[in-house]
């Protein structure tokens, strides 16, 4: 009787454990589109390690901050080039509402994109920076929902050079994955780009909130403060703001880094990114003195699913390892890169 009864227990508790393992949610596996890779292993090994309360190396969810370059780290940029450079060209040569009206000197920087796109013409010295005095006159009277719309507008474009997808869908795949991984585990993720910040904006809305996107920055005015000073002047509730052609700061190398100081305020413990203007950020992450940090470098190696250069992308791996940053390769680490559905295609001018 005594063993029918230890039997019958062990049957009871071995439903009642069954029936808990039913309940309990499946993990969720993050990276379906990762293939094995060494940045990938040192990504959930920093993880795990910087969430585990009994480590040394943890880190409290106050201070999880990641940041992440835009154009070229998550977000397509050979297509044949940037999105803003391409918006730009777009606006002064063939919007029709405002090309007829063009300042000279925008249009002669959006002729430069062009020729830099269809003939191979390389770009002046300095380009950045004149793309961006440029952009801050060609937008300049919009209004911040005016420009929004403009840009979204403009994403709905078939993306040159690619079958299947718009410019507002170019994400790299993988890389949200590392975005709702990092997110699951605690951390605060922040957009640091070069672009301007509501170009930024409207192309993230669906995966940072907007006061988590930091870029380029032209200065804005009340619709009815004219000249006056803003410290003098009053805004109405009837007012909206508008863009001017003033540009405040080029959000590139150490500015990034003096952008990150001013607006959010902590060190980062995790940097993304895929170009030397990203080095500055990925270098005051890894000297925070307080936490363990990683920084992480995007190459474009995969002639056959991008239009990239893989020579010159390999050498630049070389380059960031010796810089102590972790290398993602598009070419081996990536499963797919824009989506199953999307395919390369000859680039098209009309």
């Amino acid at each position: 009787m005594r063993n029918l009864s230890i039997k019958i227990l062990v049957i009871v508790l071995a439903g009642v454990l069954c029936s808990c393992n039913q309940n309990e949610p499946a993990q969720k596996e993050y990276f379906t589109l990762w293939n094995e890779c060494e940045a990938l292993t040192a990504l959930q090994a920093y993880v795990q390690d910087v969430t585990d309360p009994q480590s040394a190396n943890f880190i409290p969810v106050s201070d999880r901050i990641a940041t992440f370059d835009m154009d070229g780290t998550f977000v397509g940029e050979l297509y044949p080039t940037y999105f803003e450079y391409n918006l730009l060209e777009y606006r002064a040569l063939d919007d029709v509402t405002y090309r007829d009206t063009c300042p000279e000197d925008v249009r002669q920087t959006a002729q430069e994109i062009r020729n830099f796109v269809r003939n191979g013409t390389k770009l002046p010295e300095h380009f950045d920076m004149k793309h961006a005095y440029a952009a801050a006159k060609a937008y300049s009277g919009m209004t911040i929902a005016e420009f929004d719309s403009y840009v979204k507008n403009y994403a709905k474009t078939p993306a040159n050079g690619f079958t299947g997808m718009t410019y507002g869908e170019s994400f790299y795949k993988p890389m949200l994955e590392v975005f709702n991984y990092l997110e699951a585990n605690g951390f605060t993720n922040y957009v640091v780009s070069g672009s301007d910040r509501f170009i930024c904006r409207a192309l993230t809305y669906s995966i940072v909130a907007p006061n988590r996107v930091i870029g380029m920055d032209v200065r804005f005015r009340s619709s009815e403060q004219g000249s006056e000073a803003g410290v003098d002047y009053t805004m109405g509730k009837e007012e909206e703001l508008l863009r001017t052609d003033e540009l405040i700061i080029k959000n590139l190398k150490t500015n990034k880094v003096l952008q990150i100081a001013q607006e959010i305020g902590k060190v980062p413990v995790l940097s993304f990114g895929n170009s030397g203007g990203d080095c500055a950020m990925h270098n005051y992450c890894l000297g925070n003195k307080q936490y363990k940090t990683a920084a992480f470098m995007l190459i474009a190696d995969d002639e056959d699913r991008d239009h990239a250069n893989r020579d010159k992308a390999l050498k630049l791996g070389e380059q960031w390892r010796d810089s102590d940053y972790y290398v993602i390769s598009m070419h081996d680490d990536f499963k797919t890169i824009y989506g199953y559905g999307v395919e390369k295609t000859d680039f098209v001018f009309e």
